[in-house]
């Protein structure tokens, strides 16, 4: 069975908004490429895929943007080339090797989960939540980035039940940011 790992960049004070004010570095861009190499597929809510594919999808003519540094590239062409799994009811159509997810998450989800291969990931902040409360997520992967936003979405706001989680690996960044990898404690 395939884990879903949630990943994303968060601030000290829990803001997981994509502006806030959290630079990517050589160190995150290369952990954030790491992630996605290990897994075979991500899922996206309308919003982060919207966001996701803007900024990621290789462009049909000419190279990558030039606002791209050389440690981005790797990222973008992992992602580029990653089946993508859409949660939305407004979108009317989806490509970028994307699919709708249709009728009941929690069925759909552990669906793609017996599907053979490496392993999901799902990014964003309105979707995770969901599947949080569904006890559908494997692993949590947080970048923790010294910075306090003030503002801003934060992580997992609006939970139903608080998740207890064990702490499975670390790792520091030269920025002071830290990698955090965690798994739902056992019962």
């Amino acid at each position: 069975m395939r884990s879903l790992r949630y990943g994303i960049n968060v601030t000290l004070d829990g803001c997981v908004h994509h502006e806030a004010g959290i630079a990517p570095d050589e160190d995150s861009m290369r952990y954030w490429t790491a992630e996605m190499d290990r897994v075979d597929a991500v899922l996206y809510g309308r919003v982060t895929y919207q966001m996701m594919e803007s900024a990621w999808r290789r462009p049909t003519e000419g190279g990558w943007p030039d606002w791209m540094s050389e440690w981005d590239i790797p990222f973008a062409e992992s992602i580029d080339g990653k089946k993508k799994y859409v949660v939305s009811s407004t979108l009317g159509e989806v490509d970028w090797n994307a699919e709708f997810v249709r009728g009941d998450l929690r069925e759909a989800v552990e669906r793609l989960k017996r599907e053979p291969g490496e392993g999901l990931s799902v990014g964003g902040v309105e979707l995770p939540l969901a599947l949080a409360d569904l006890g559908l997520i494997d692993e949590y992967a947080f970048v923790v980035h010294p910075v306090i936003a003030g503002h801003g979405p934060t992580l997992l706001a609006g939970l139903r039940e608080r998740v207890e989680l064990e702490l499975v690996e670390r790792r520091e960044f030269r920025s002071g940011a830290m990698a955090l990898l965690y798994r739902p404690a056992a019962a």
